[in-house]
Parts: C-alpha cells; structure tokens; sequence
C-alpha cells in the first residue's frame, strides 16, 4: 500500500493484545518527522577527565552508590569499563524484609499493601561522559548487555525475586536523570500486570494457533534489518512511530539464558538500530526495555514465552484518550517506518 493512500486502520497485535489506531492524517510525511524537544549531547573530544557534576565518570566511584561488580573485575588491569551499582534513590528497597502472601495488608475492596521490597540498579555503560551507547563497538554493546544478563541471572537466584525489568531511559525527556550513559533494573517480588498481560494474550495465541507470537516470520513488509540469530522489524501494532522489536530467530524465554556469541550478534544489530533512529529522528530521546518471561515458569508456559528488546523513540506525548482506553494513537504505518528504516545506514 502506498503511503499516498493511507487511510486510518485499526490493528491489535498479538503480543501485549492493545489496539493501535494509524492515523496518518494526524501527522507530516514520516520522513519530516523528528524529535523537537531539548536535543542528546552529541559526543565531543573526551580528554577523559570526569565532569565536575558526573559521580558516574571515572576517577569519581567513591561518590556513587554501592558497587555490585564491575567489567574488568577490580584486580585486572586496565581500569573499569562497565559498572553496576546500586541505585542511589531506589523505588524499592533491598534491605526491607521479602513480602509474604500473610503479610499483605487489606486497604480497601480489593486493595492492599506490602513492603518496598525489592532491587533497584544501575548499569554504567561506560566511564566516559561524552560515549552513548552506540558509540561504543560492538564488542563493548555486547559486555553491557553480558553485564545486564549476569546480574538478572544473580537476582534471579533470590528467592522472593519474581520479575526484573531491564530498561534504559536516554535523555531527560524519556525519564533519564542523568546524561551520562546507563541503564536500569528493577527486580521485583511480584509479576509486573503488563508482563502477566503479555503472557495471557500470547498464551492465547498458541493455544489458538499452535504457533508462538514472536517465533513467526515477519513480514518484509515491517523488517528493518536481520541477522544470523535476530530480527529487528517495526511491530505489525506499532504503539509508538518507529518504534523497533529486536527478537531472537530461535525461540527463548530467558534473555539472561542468551549465549554469548549471540549476545555480539544482538550487540551489533542494537547498536545498528539505534544509530539508525538517531540518523532519522534528529538524535530522538528514547527508552528501551527487555521483556523477558518470569522465573519460575512451568515448563508448559516456555512454548509461547519468548523475550525481546523493544525500543520506543520518544517523539510524540500520551494524551487523554491513550491514558483513558489505553489505545495508542500512531500517526506513522509499520510499514511505511520500517521502509525508512531500511533506507537509513546503521553503520557508525
């Protein structure tokens, strides 16, 4: 279909099993579409020194929260290149007592409440102020995202741990306080309802089907760019315009399960797609976030549970009518993004 004779359709996808209405007339051509709010420092000559008000620059450690470990390890030489801490300001605390299911307190028809228990961390992406993410090479994508994988596996391990949600928030528009590259996680003691959602509605799906959501073939249509072990395609739903699903070609539930020489291809291929929006979009703000099955999972529920990384580009504000049905508004087709996309040299 021409992008000329667009017309508004409604699609509902079959993963998080949310209506999108596409309403190109709601917005220019795609092609003029671009992030307008306060613009990602682009990087610069870094001479390597910390910046005055940066606690996650090297050389200012002592001014963070608690280390968790680090990427080489401290003993080996030279110095760090990836960090994870603590969060200095945690939405949930680690040192409060595991909740029980005794332990929920009535608040009122249906309501309760239990203790902030919980972890909260932060991933140093690099010790220099002025990298992004996908400045660095692949092999260094690739050590982040073994360094997300290795402390998944260890909250993992936790017994009142049930969920983390992995996640980076770049630029203060997408709800980054800081401008210094890093990620966040989030271990929580109960399933998150958008994940117990995620997993209805794809449960659903093979039941129906016989076929896991994630595990066919994407049409041309939406593909954006593929590897050996990964796609990475515009959703058939699209929540968001340009938004992108990297999605393992093999079925998986686990991300943190993902071996390493896949976790270069998936290195590649993320820093690939994000250089692309930064091309298009004008260096948008954007959030990406890993969705990943719960632990603990009866091995009847691994058929149609498979993780992926989403990345949602931070170009448009949630109204009234979004919050209200929980319906997004899309003013750009999957297709016509993803053909875009394709155009745009990933390379950096």
């Amino acid at each position: 279909m021409a992008e000329a004779s667009r017309t508004s359709e409604a699609r509902r996808d079959a993963v998080f099993a949310r209506w999108v209405i596409f309403s190109p007339a709601r917005s220019r051509r795609p092609t003029d579409l671009k992030s307008h709010g306060p613009a990602n420092p682009s990087p610069g000559p870094d001479d390597g020194a910390p910046k005055p008000s940066c606690p996650f620059c090297l050389g200012r450690e002592s001014e963070c929260a608690p280390e968790i470990f680090r990427v080489p390890p401290p003993d080996a030489s030279p110095p760090w290149r990836i960090r994870v801490i603590e969060n200095l300001f945690p939405a949930l605390r680690r040192e409060a007592a595991p909740p029980a299911p005794e332990d929920e307190e009535p608040v009122g028809a249906g309501e309760c409440a239990v203790r902030g228990f919980g972890f909260h961390d932060v991933v140093i992406e690099t010790p220099h102020h002025e990298v992004r993410l996908w400045d660095l090479d692949a092999e260094g994508v690739r050590d982040v995202l073994l360094a997300y994988a290795r402390r998944v596996q260890q909250l993992a391990e936790h017994p009142a741990v049930k969920y983390v949600q992995v996640f980076k928030n770049q630029g203060a528009s997408a709800g980054a306080s800081m401008a210094h590259s890093h990620s966040q996680m989030l271990g929580t003691p109960f399933v998150p309802p958008s994940v117990t959602s995620r997993l209805n509605c794809m449960k659903e799906v093979f039941e129906r089907s016989g076929k896991c959501s994630l595990c066919v073939v994407p049409s041309k249509d939406i593909l954006v760019s593929e590897t050996h072990n990964f796609s990475a395609f515009v959703p058939f739903a699209a929540s968001y315009p340009f938004e992108i699903w990297i999605v393992p070609r093999q079925h998986s539930s686990y991300f943190h399960e993902t071996d390493q020489d896949k976790v270069l291809d998936l290195a590649g291929l993320l820093k690939s797609m994000l250089h692309k929006l930064c091309k298009q979009l004008n260096d948008p703000p954007f959030n990406y976030m890993i969705h990943s099955a719960p632990f603990g999972l009866s091995s009847s529920c691994l058929p149609y549970t498979h993780w992926f990384l989403q990345i949602v580009p931070q170009l448009s504000v949630i109204g009234g009518f979004e919050m209200g049905s929980g319906c997004h508004i899309n003013p750009v087709f999957p297709e016509d993004a993803a053909k875009i996309l394709r155009e745009i040299d990933g390379s950096v």
